[in-house]
């Protein structure tokens, strides 16, 4: 998987970029055709905004957008909002033959 980490009218230091990269990668316990992610941090005004964009095989890609005071809280965030993108993603694809549960209960009168 390709992790990439640029900077929108800012320079992004290098324990940022490692941080970016190491939550990133956890991505992949969710889902594993992740093929690449961009990550893109915007710093304006003291609010940093920071956008991940996820490519992988079979999907369209998945984006998140996060703003905060904090980068590396902003990154946080961030990734577990594409955690739940995730997880509800696989969640529809594995389980799409069957019903949900509870359907037949509740077309019962």
């Amino acid at each position: 998987m390709r992790v990439s980490v640029t900077g929108r009218h800012m320079g992004v230091s290098e324990p940022l970029k490692a941080y970016c990269q190491e939550k990133a990668e956890r991505l992949v316990r969710f889902l594993d055709r992740i093929q690449s992610v961009e990550v893109v941090v915007d710093g304006k005004a003291g609010v940093h905004t920071v956008e991940m964009i996820v490519h992988s095989s079979g999907a369209q890609p998945f984006v998140a957008t996060h703003q905060h005071e904090d980068a590396y809280a902003a990154v946080d965030l961030l990734v577990d909002k594409l955690e739940e993108q995730l997880r509800r993603y696989k969640e529809r694809h594995r389980n799409r033959k069957h019903p949900p549960h509870g359907a037949t209960e509740a077309e019962a009168p």
